[in-house]
């Protein structure tokens, strides 16, 4: 049970750096349109910071501290959501990417909550 935890966990973090080099790689193509630059900038940030909250969670002083980190990475994950559909609205040509990025931000997002509710004592709701 232990091992399958870790293995998740290790899993886990490198799908969110896929996930973060995904976005940029995305980014990049997006700011050629210079009425998406600020939002390739929000985008990046709140992608990178799934990832950089998840890795200092392991260095939390308690529990709560644990959670909160995992809770600001959901809201990042939850502000994607908004980005990428802001993107998707204003730009036809990158609709299919980012619909695939707002599939994938949705599963991680999912997997974070469950971890919250899990932290908070609440998974049987």
């Amino acid at each position: 049970m232990q091992n399958e935890r870790l293995k998740f966990k290790i899993e886990f973090n490198k799908r969110l750096i896929n996930y973060s080099l995904d976005i940029i790689k995305f980014s990049e193509k997006i700011r050629r349109k210079r009425n998406l630059f600020s939002l390739a900038d929000q985008l990046i940030r709140s992608a990178t910071s799934i990832g950089a909250n998840i890795i200092e969670a392991k260095s939390s002083s308690s529990k709560r501290d644990y959670l909160r980190y995992f809770e600001i990475a959901l809201k990042s994950s939850n502000e994607i959501k908004y980005w990428l559909i802001l993107i998707r609205e204003s730009a036809s040509d990158y609709k299919k990417y980012s619909n695939k990025l707002l599939k994938e931000t949705d599963e991680i997002s999912k997997i974070i909550g469950a971890s919250v509710l899990t932290l908070k004592g609440k998974r049987n709701l």
